[in-house]
């Protein structure tokens, strides 16, 4: 069978060694649309994600592509127990939880697991789990992640959960646009997703789209920017953990929506394509959940 559960669930997918350095950190962030706005050359603010020095900053959802960062392959999907098409496979969910500020140039090991394994008929969907250590043994952060393959369900295994969040029936505290640039994609592939769905427009209408696609991972880091920036005073050190579902897909150029109610310690928000035609309202992120440190 494609997909055997008692083989895949638990399954110790390795341990990668890896090391950052301050410019990854700034290309990252460059990558996610930091320094973008007019006046962002000159803004404190702004340089905390641009700027070499000591008041540089980590986003949080660097820690999700750090591992893989200098990678110049298409990523890989060989998971015990998991004989799956890559063609078939969309990521579906994704979640940082960091126990600290992340150093601006470091080295870690990261180990990852599949942690679960749902049935949800049509599709399954695959869930792993990693935790990023420092040399010291510090934890530094764990992340997890979905993935949803297409025509891989009808197993009999357990369907999973369905956790929606519920936006709030009020005006929300930030309503705001990023403008994705037609080079984002190609810049966001230097940090470590060369899948050519993104940059290739051949494979990209053979995978059934008009045009390459915005990577989710970066719609997940341009959200969780502009709600720092936009609820938290641009202040990285404040995020706690990020989570959030891939509803859709972005195509450079568009202009994604961005709005955020706080609730406590917590913000809930939602991404949607804005002012794009027929696409306008178009789910990018939905069930996304920040809470702060």
């Amino acid at each position: 069978m494609p997909i055997d559960p008692s083989v895949a669930v638990g399954a110790d997918l390795g341990t990668r060694e890896f090391s950052w350095t301050a410019s990854d950190v700034l290309l990252y962030h460059l990558g996610i649309g930091a320094g973008s706005r007019p006046g962002d050359q000159v803004s404190p603010d702004a340089l905390r994600y641009t700027l070499d020095g000591p008041a540089l900053q980590v986003l949080p959802s660097f820690g999700v592509v750090a591992p893989t960062f200098h990678e110049t392959d298409p990523p890989p999907l060989d998971l015990p127990g998991c004989e799956i098409n890559l063609a078939q496979v969309v990521h579906g969910s994704q979640s940082i939880t960091v126990h600290g500020p992340l150093p601006t140039a470091g080295s870690a090991s990261i180990r990852t697991r599949i942690s679960e394994v749902w049935d949800k008929g049509k599709a399954a969907v695959i869930w792993q789990e990693g935790v990023a250590t420092a040399p010291s043994g510090e934890e530094l952060w764990t992340v997890r992640s979905s993935i949803f393959v297409r025509g891989e369900g009808g197993f009999g295994g357990d369907r999973g959960t369905s956790e929606k969040v519920e936006l709030p029936d009020r005006a929300p505290d930030t309503d705001t646009t990023y403008a994705v640039t037609p080079q984002q994609a190609l810049l966001y592939r230097l940090c470590g997703d060369r899948n050519p769905l993104h940059a290739d427009p051949d494979f990209a209408k053979a995978a059934g789209f008009p045009a390459p696609i915005l990577h989710g991972l970066c719609s997940y880091g341009i959200v969780l920017r502009t709600l720092t920036d936009e609820l938290l005073g641009a202040d990285a050190t404040r995020v706690g953990s990020f989570t959030a579902r891939f509803a859709g897909v972005v195509f450079p150029g568009e202009t994604i929506r961005v709005r955020g109610w706080r609730e406590g310690s917590r913000v809930v928000a939602a991404a949607t394509i804005a002012g794009e035609g027929d696409r306008d309202g178009a789910p990018v992120l939905a069930d996304c959940v920040l809470t702060e440190a």
